[in-house]
């Protein structure tokens, strides 16, 4: 009987904390077309007690970003390289920051080089008590770098054609971010839920028997 509780356990556990170990640093959209103008949209959850205080992004070469769009209770510093490209931007709170059930998005706004191929998205997560996270791994890796697909120049988005191109980002954008926040809650859910059942079989297996 105790061994059949012990898996059952194990077995919950797991469900509920696999949804939860996959809540990476991300950059939406997952694919843009070469030359065209995007809004990048940096998610970052919280992924312990500590609260997140800062997200630095290194700016890939293959994307030249030129605006930032203000968050309430946190900053931002850009750091530029040569010929005045923006490198990296780093968000700090001026608050408490992103606790433990939490995630915030950081936008921002560039164009997409002619020539680029895929965007790698290196980012430093840094919390509270001073961890810093680095998502700066393979796609495969424990930590990965988010990644954007760069397709092939569509046309609409070249030159100063900022309109269309921007009203498919922002419906892209819209996609990316209810995929995510149903990710997010459906996790949430699974971790109640195992939470629940565990509470219950703690229950049923204390309750005394009677003679």
């Amino acid at each position: 009987m105790k061994k059949s509780v012990s898996l059952l356990l194990v077995l919950l556990l797991s469900l509920g904390f696999a949804g939860l170990a996959s809540a990476h640093v991300t950059v939406q959209p997952g694919s843009v077309p070469a030359g065209s103008y995007q809004v990048f949209t940096v998610r970052v959850p919280s992924e312990k007690d500590a609260a997140t205080t800062q997200v630095k992004v290194a700016i890939p070469d293959g994307v030249n970003i030129s605006r930032f769009e203000p968050k309430a209770e946190w900053t931002y510093e850009i750091e530029k390289g040569a010929e005045d490209k923006i490198v990296s931007v780093t968000w700090k709170a001026t608050g408490n920051g992103l606790g433990a059930t939490e995630f915030g998005e950081f936008r921002m706004q560039g164009k997409v080089a002619e020539e680029a191929k895929e965007l790698s998205w290196k980012a430093y997560q840094t919390y509270s008590d001073g961890e810093v996270v680095e998502w700066t791994g393979a796609p495969d890796a424990d930590k990965p770098a988010s990644i954007t697909t760069v397709t092939a120049a569509t046309g609409d988005g070249h030159g100063d054609g900022h309109g269309a191109s921007s009203g498919a980002t922002a419906a892209d954008s819209d996609a990316n971010d209810e995929g995510g926040r149903d990710t997010l809650t459906l996790s949430l859910a699974i971790a109640g839920l195992a939470a629940g059942v565990l509470a219950l079989i703690v229950a049923i297996v204390r309750k005394p028997k009677r003679g």
